[in-house]
């Protein structure tokens, strides 16, 4: 049986800060959301901890076989210029979950100046499996997010992270977009890059980085399977015009499949072929 977590007494937010003239500046929304996931006796994966807060609500959905499943659902819009977001998941040892998302994360302008922060951050123990699977994030004209996701690996744990963003809605300009993905393996890094795109950010757009696409993804695999047999290079994509991708081992028990295309539906067409194994 799973426990609902007891309520929790949010912190007041700080207070606004006083302007040159005395006047208030206005800050952003504060809100942090949490997920434990635990093995029981019986290998059914619980979630002792579901604790959705702002604009971050989080649902429990049908589960299968013993993986426990949540959804990340938007209360509202958000993140908006000056918000501070961040998504805390634990899988503990043993665990089985998997985490998706019920539409994409609009990343909006907001009356508050400065740039919005998304933080997600990812541990997962020993036998354990998570599965980070949220749909994807589009950088609106005038917003400027700066995203970080950091994973803490145990030497056994498994993990499938998806990764995909969208430059600009249907007919207009991107806004600015800093991401830094960054993954620990026992201990040691196995995977920390970081990209920048839209105003400010130079050749984003030019061959060497996005080739005029505006769609960019990337699916994560690790797991102990890859120390036996490493994953094979392989160029996704027979058409420019449906995007192009690789994938690629890793310097440890890892592979990455990267993928740029017109849109997001193309974008994770190449993520999944790079998810077959040959």
């Amino acid at each position: 049986m799973t426990l609902a977590p007891p309520e929790r007494v949010r912190p007041p937010a700080p207070g606004p800060l006083p302007t040159p003239d005395g006047g208030p500046v206005p800050h952003g929304l504060r809100a942090t959301a949490r997920i434990t996931a635990r093995a029981g006796a019986d290998g059914v994966t619980g979630l002792p901890v579901l604790d959705g807060e702002g604009p971050i609500a989080l649902r429990r959905v049908r589960s299968y076989g013993t993986q426990a499943r949540v959804c990340v659902v938007g209360a509202m819009s958000a993140p908006l210029g000056g918000d501070r977001l961040r998504i805390e998941v634990t899988a503990g040892d043993g665990a089985d979950l998997c985490v998706t998302a019920a539409a994409a994360t609009v990343a909006l302008p907001g009356r508050v100046p400065g740039h919005a922060t998304y933080d997600v951050e990812l541990t997962v123990g020993e036998g354990a499996r998570l599965e980070w699977l949220p749909e994807p994030l589009i950088s609106a004209e005038g917003s400027d997010l700066r995203m970080t996701t950091t994973v803490h690996l145990a030497p056994t744990a498994r993990l499938v992270l998806r990764e995909e963003q969208v430059l600009g809605r249907s007919g207009e300009r991107p806004g600015r977009l800093r991401s830094r993905l960054t993954v620990h393996h026992a201990g040691r890094t196995l995977l920390d890059q970081e990209t920048a795109y839209g105003p400010g950010s130079p050749g984003w757009d030019t061959g060497a980085v996005l080739g005029g696409y505006r769609a960019v993804g990337q699916l994560l695999l690790v797991g102990p399977e890859f120390e036996d047999e490493p994953a094979q290079v392989r160029v996704l994509g027979a058409e420019p015009g449906e995007g192009q991708g690789v994938r690629t081992p890793l310097a440890g028990p890892a592979a990455l499949t990267t993928a740029v295309a017109p849109d997001a539906l193309r974008v994770r067409r190449l993520l999944e072929a790079g998810a077959v194994a040959e």
